[in-house]
């Protein structure tokens, strides 16, 4: 296991690739095909719909609209950003104000000739805008360039803040804007990859709709990756990183005001620091290197230099084969490391109390974000006590046993073992968030300190949040002696850690850490089904794009 990810061995896929796990030639070369005449259709599209918007040059309001020349775009003209007025503070307090706002032409609703209705959307908080004829204000050609916008384009809009006498249910903002002056700044594909409107649909909506006799478009997952950038604007997307960025946030924050010092160690290392085979192997100037799975060995130095305590975030490299729906190639791992003066359970300590001001954090600053998720992937708030319970490895192992689960007692938890613990330990002590403390000695790194009572137990502990992993830590060995025996025996060869062990023989305080991946963290908050569902750009072993 790491500390920043366990390591496992390869499960079935819930997603299997391929049998062949690649796409033939031919293949690849009929999809090149498709998507260049794609392409060109989209071109086409383009040069259409921009005849369509050209400016009507009789009209005595053309000044009013329009797309903006490049050249103004380049930075031509300075302006007082303070004239903008962000979507999201739209309120009814603006009544009659003059406001500039920009975003994203979400829908685009003409009503006859002289009317149209536009949503603009930007951060996931949206606007309705009325562009309607009036003499000497807005022209009937404004109102059919306002039409002809293709949905997800770029625009600024100018005008007065009005409020309807009935609620407006297509937008978050309860006012409407008077559109007076309208422009494009960057022009969308008039037909996109993939809809937004149907990228942000839930289950529950399209299983309704199924029960009514009515098909509604799915958007699967490899759809979603392969336009990324159009479905990370989904309402849930937008609150999924937002809240991924407050998880970040707060385990620093906590950090720091606990005396730790953040750090950032190599990203190229000479040898593995977890052993194994799962390691991305490189040629660094003539040398073998490869990518560190984790921090582990550069913040144990850090302690025998005196940091006393520190953190990292930083990314984490895994070369496993593993298709399951937790595990990724490249995660951002949230790394601790602390000197400790008698016991590892001042590591736990520090555990407990981190994740308990994190999950207090995102229920208190992440309200809307949490309620944006949970509209596309419904679930229920993570259960949590205000001390963390703690359960010996061999205590979580009896409550499987005593439920006619039969785990080898000196070895792993397997996927199933762990939901099925996480059950029981949520009947029993009402929380979805628990430590299990001691485990075996064999399933842990080479690192790793073994019992004083009993050499085949390790100081060591993993969390798990409703009933699958997130986090790793133990107190180290800071014996150079016996780390060399330990590494030989998992198999690593020693003189690739040379320096690592070297630092050990100057003096090493007794010290321990813990490893956390934050996608994983996010998913399991927010109860969601798939870990790329909390990775930005996602690196699996069939995706590296985009």
């Amino acid at each position: 296991m790491s500390s920043s990810e366990p390591q496992e061995p390869s499960a079935p896929s819930s997603e299997p690739p391929s049998s062949d796990q690649s796409i033939s030639k031919k293949a690849a070369k009929k999809e090149a095909m498709k998507q260049e005449k794609l392409r060109r259709r989209q071109e086409t599209a383009l040069a259409s719909a921009a005849s369509k918007l050209a400016v009507d040059e009789d009209d005595p309001l053309a000044g009013n609209y329009g797309d903006i020349p490049m050249e103004e775009l380049q930075s031509k003209t300075p302006v007082d950003p303070s004239r903008w007025t962000r979507v999201e503070n739209l309120e009814k307090s603006l009544e009659g104000k003059h406001v500039m706002i920009r975003g994203r032409a979400q829908a685009i609703r003409p009503v006859g000739k002289k009317m149209a209705f536009l949503v603009v959307r930007e951060s996931g908080f949206t606007v309705q805008c009325l562009v309607q004829a009036q003499q000497d204000l807005v022209s009937v050609q404004m109102v059919k360039y306002a039409a002809a916008l293709s949905r997800e384009s770029v625009i600024d809009v100018e005008g007065l803040v009005s409020v309807p006498s009935e609620p407006i249910k297509g937008a978050t903002q309860q006012v409407e804007v008077q559109v007076r002056k309208l422009y494009c700044v960057s022009r969308a594909l008039p037909t996109l990859p993939i809809n937004l409107e149907d990228a942000a649909r839930s289950e529950a909506e399209i299983e309704k709709a199924l029960q009514a006799g009515e098909q509604l478009v799915r958007v699967n997952q490899d759809t979603r990756l392969n336009f990324r950038v159009l479905d990370l604007r989904t309402p849930a997307n937008q609150g999924i990183f937002s809240i991924q960025s407050q998880v970040e946030n707060a385990f620093r924050q906590f950090l720091l005001s606990e005396g730790f010092r953040q750090i950032h160690t190599p990203k190229l290392i000479a040898g593995s620091s977890e052993g194994g085979a799962a390691v991305f192997r490189l040629d660094y100037k003539g040398h073998p290197a490869c990518l560190a799975q984790s921090p582990q060995l550069h913040k144990q130095m850090a302690i025998c230099a005196d940091f006393g305590r520190v953190f990292e975030i930083g990314p984490v490299f895994r070369a496993e084969d593993s298709f399951t729906h937790r595990h990724l190639c490249e995660f951002t791992g949230l790394d601790v490391e602390m000197e400790i003066k008698k016991h590892y359970f001042e590591v736990m300590d520090i555990v407990d109390r981190l994740f308990v001001s994190i999950f207090d954090s995102l229920n208190q600053n992440c309200k809307k974000d949490l309620e944006a998720v949970a509209h596309q992937y419904p679930f229920e708030p993570l259960k949590y006590l205000r001390q963390t319970l703690r359960l010996t490895y061999e205590e979580g192992v009896q409550m499987l046993k005593d439920a006619g689960v039969e785990i080898e007692p000196f070895g792993d938890l397997n996927t199933e073992a762990e939901r099925k613990l996480g059950q029981l330990v949520l009947e029993k002590y009402g929380t979805e968030f628990y430590i299990l403390y001691r485990y075996p000695l064999a399933v842990r790194p080479f690192y790793t300190m073994p019992c004083y009572d009993n050499p085949q137990y390790s100081n060591s502990f993993d969390v798990f949040i409703r009933g699958e992993e997130i986090i790793s830590g133990a107190q180290r060995v800071h014996n150079a002696e016996m780390l060399e025996k330990r590494a030989e025996s998992c198999g690593i060869d020693v003189k690739t850690i040379s320096t690592y062990i070297d630092s050990f023989r100057y003096g090493a305080p007794t010290h321990g850490g813990f490893g956390v991946g934050l996608e994983r963290v996010v998913m399991l908050f927010c109860g969601l089904n798939n870990i790329r569902k909390a990775s930005l750009y996602p690196r699996d072993p069939l995706r590296i794009a985009p």
